[in-house]
């Protein structure tokens, strides 16, 4: 009994992708791999046409259009993001180092006021005409 409803509701749903203008082979595979996708939209990228790609793997130019567009999104970004990394890396070693050179600039600062305080030939004010 279980198997017959089962077989009915496979029966109605492949009825309904009919319907809908997909392909038996699509409601039976049901979600694409990024790969696949990735493979799709590089079709395109090669001159292909949408209404051909779409219509030999079984979806519509709408899908395949978005496909496209998060794609080109992707890699858009992954290029962006390898020039910023490189620049803010070099950013933050420097202020790294401008941290370092304003702390030992400080503590030469405090051991010259220490020195020349404690010396008995001080600078006077009056000697720095």
């Amino acid at each position: 009994m279980k198997s017959n409803a089962q077989s009915n509701a496979k029966s109605n749903a492949q009825s309904n992708a009919k319907s809908n203008g997909q392909s038996d082979r699509t409601s039976e595979r049901g979600r694409f791999s990024a790969k696949k996708k990735s493979a799709a939209v590089l079709r395109l990228l090669h001159g292909e046409s949408l209404d051909n790609v779409s219509r030999e793997i079984g979806v519509t130019a709408a899908t395949l259009s978005g496909w496209r567009d998060r794609f080109l999104a992707a890699a858009e970004l992954g290029l962006k993001e390898r020039d910023n990394d490189a620049r803010e890396d070099e950013n933050r070693r420097l202020k790294s180092k401008i941290g370092e050179l304003m702390m030992t600039q400080e503590l030469l600062q405090e051991q010259i006021e220490r020195t020349i305080g404690s010396s008995p030939f001080a600078v006077r004010k009056s000697w720095n005409r």
